[in-house]
C-alpha cells in the first residue's frame, strides 16, 4: 500500500508517521499493493482529527474521527474503516449468493425527500469528487459505506446523473432527471 500522510496545522512527527504506517498496514490484506491511502491529520483548537480515504475499484472507503488525542483518533478511524470494509465484503458475498438488493420492498418512490417548511438556503460547504458510471445497486452500496443519506452518481445504464437516497422509513429512493 502507498500511504500518503499530510497535516494541517500540525507537524507530522516520526512517531505519528510510524503509528499511522503500523495501523494502516493492517488493512493491506484487503487491498492490492498499489492501493493508495490518503491520511490527513489536523488540529483545530483541542480536537485532533484524522481522515483516511481509500479509493478502491470504483468504491471509496472514507472515515473521519476526532478526539482530544491524535493516537486515539488514529485508532478509532482505522476501526471505522475496518468495519466499513467488513460491511462491504459481507454485502458483496450476499449479492453473489442471493442477488442482494432485490427484495419485496420497492426500491423507487415518488414521495418527496423533505417535508414542506421554511429552511435557510445557504451553501456552507462544497465538495468535489470523481464521478464513475455505476449501477443503482453499486451507488446504494457506496452511499451505505460512506454513511451518507444520499449519493450522486452517473447511472451506467442510462448515462444520466442520478441520486439515490435513504428514506425515513429505511428504504431507498432514486431521483432521475426528466427532460421536457
Amino acid at each position: 500500500m502507498k500511504i500518503i500522510i499530510s497535516g494541517k496545522n500540525l507537524e507530522i512527527t516520526d512517531a505519528l508517521r510510524n503509528q499511522i504506517n503500523k495501523k494502516v498496514r493492517k488493512l493491506e490484506r484487503y487491498f492490492e499493493p498499489e492501493t493508495e491511502v490518503q491520511v490527513t491529520l489536523s488540529v483545530e483548537k483541542s480536537r485532533h482529527i484524522v481522515e483516511v480515504t481509500i479509493p478502491h475499484k470504483g468504491m471509496l472507503f472514507r472515515a473521519e474521527e476526532s478526539t482530544d488525542d491524535m493516537y486515539a483518533s488514529i485508532d478509532k478511524v482505522l476501526d471505522k474503516l475496518e468495519h466499513q470494509i467488513h460491511r462491504y465484503r459481507t454485502k458483496l458475498e450476499r449479492s453473489f449468493r442471493k442477488g442482494a438488493f432485490r427484495d419485496e420492498k420497492p426500491l423507487f418512490s415518488d414521495e418527496p425527500l423533505f417535508e414542506d417548511g421554511a429552511r435557510e438556503l445557504k451553501v456552507v460547504r462544497t465538495k468535489r469528487f470523481a464521478v464513475k458510471p455505476m449501477t443503482v445497486e453499486e451507488a446504494l452500496m457506496q452511499m451505505d459505506l460512506l454513511g451518507h443519506s444520499f449519493f450522486v452518481f452517473t447511472n451506467a445504464e442510462s448515462g444520466e446523473t442520478n441520486v439515490v437516497y435513504r428514506r425515513r422509513d429505511g428504504r431507498y429512493g432514486l431521483i432521475e432527471p426528466e427532460y421536457d
